[in-house]
């Protein structure tokens, strides 16, 4: 089986995304220049290749990464990265859809993940790791019985919320709610400079990362995997994880998950007594799509929402300096004495699945040696570091928890 990559690759995001702003080229990785071997090839050097690939070699695989841009250049510079177990389809209604087992599994393996993430990150530098809570609000009155629900259903499972009526949430808070679920564990990083710490570490450690190298045909045996670049290099691999992002849809024929646009900005630094209770919390809402909001390291304000289901770059490029204007606008109804003014904006693209969850592992079209890592949705980090588990148990013939969860069986 033989398959090519689109050329020119997708345009993931616009305007001035702030990690690659704040950040720059942290670091210089080689273009392939030769043929090679490898256990596994990771095709992708975003977050979740550099997830997926550090749990590959820190458990013995002989790895090699290929990204067709920079290292992080994609998605992953744009990305908010807010580390939450909550899944953008709350428990609810994940448990009318795919059964109440599979939606605590759902739930109560994205919490574990947290500190997974937290653990990987205290071994790397300047990632900007927080430990954080997570405040979700009710946008309307009508939408506090649907949270009371949820919350019941959480507490049920043992997950730790804590439910908020107006008057808590105001006094806690400082801002006009009907209601809130508070929700630990949370976290916020720089995920930008966490994939390129996984990514030099791995280089330090001998495996192989390359960037600025595209992949033009893909051909599948019965024992392996071969890659073919636009140079004419060749990568054997025995195993394949396309790691490519909201790209990676275009290996399939099946239409998984929808591409949408999703924008942001981030002000200058707030002083801490402004913002208060926001420097450890995070914010989003009932309504969609949402608002969200939180700290970063350095006290800026990251503001983000206003997606929409534009899927054509030049369109989006021209809406982000109006939808950081709204978005500030909305935040301003709810925080009038914050100092609000975006100093950077930017926009990126997004996958939304029909369940709100991602797909790791292989797909018929492609057999058993092609693995997926689509870590759409959005909780992708949270689901990259499980994502890496799961590719692995898959790769090595073990059993995983969450293997048919996160497989494309669920949607025949």
């Amino acid at each position: 089986m033989r398959f090519s990559e689109e050329r020119g690759g997708m345009d993931l995001k616009s305007g001035y995304p702030w990690w690659a702003v704040r950040n720059g080229l942290l670091r210089a990785f080689p273009p392939l220049q030769g043929d090679l071997r490898c256990d596994v090839a990771v095709l992708g050097g975003g977050i979740t290749g550099a997830l997926i690939a550090d749990e590959l070699a820190r458990h013995g695989h002989d790895v090699a990464v290929l990204e067709q841009r920079d290292i992080a250049w994609g998605s992953t510079a744009a990305s908010t990265a807010l580390l939450q177990y909550e899944i953008d389809t709350p428990m609810v209604e994940l448990a009318r859809r795919l059964g109440e087992e599979a939606a605590v599994l759902a739930y109560r393996s994205c919490a574990e993940a947290i500190p997974m993430l937290g653990r990987l990150a205290g071994q790397l530098r300047g990632t900007g790791f927080r430990r954080m809570d997570s405040l979700y609000f009710a946008s309307r009155r009508r939408d506090v019985r649907d949270m009371e629900a949820e919350c019941a259903l959480r507490l049920r499972h043992g997950l730790d919320v804590e439910w908020l009526p107006a008057g808590a949430v105001r006094a806690r808070y400082g801002f006009e709610a009907p209601a809130a679920i508070l929700n630990r564990p949370a976290a916020a990083v720089d995920p930008y400079r966490m994939a390129y710490g996984l990514f030099a570490r791995l280089q330090r450690q001998g495996v192989g990362v390359f960037d600025r190298n595209r992949v033009e045909t893909i051909e599948v045996a019965p024992r392996s995997v071969a890659l073919r670049t636009v140079e004419g290099h060749l990568v054997r691999a025995k195993h394949l994880v396309l790691a490519a992002g909201y790209a990676s849809q275009q290996w399939l024929r099946q239409r998984v998950a929808r591409n949408r646009s999703s924008y942001a900005f981030v002000t200058d630094p707030v002083d801490a007594a402004v913002l208060g209770p926001l420097r450890d919390t995070m914010l989003w809402e009932t309504a969609r799509p949402y608002l969200y909001l939180r700290a970063t390291d350095d006290g800026r304000l990251l503001i983000g929402g206003e997606d929409d289901a534009i899927d054509i770059p030049a369109r989006r490029d021209g809406r982000v300096d109006r939808k950081a204007h709204v978005l500030m606008k909305k935040v301003q109804k709810l925080f009038p004495e914050l100092p609000l003014q975006p100093t950077f904006a930017w926009a990126g693209t997004f996958a939304e699945t029909v369940d709100g969850l991602p797909f790791f592992g292989p797909h018929p079209q492609h057999g058993p040696r092609v693995h997926f890592a689509m870590a759409y949705g959005g909780n992708g980090i949270t689901y990259s570091m499980l994502g890496a588990g799961l590719l692995r148990a898959r790769i090595e013939r073990r059993r995983h928890p969450l293997a048919r969860l996160f497989s494309f069986e669920r949607i025949g």
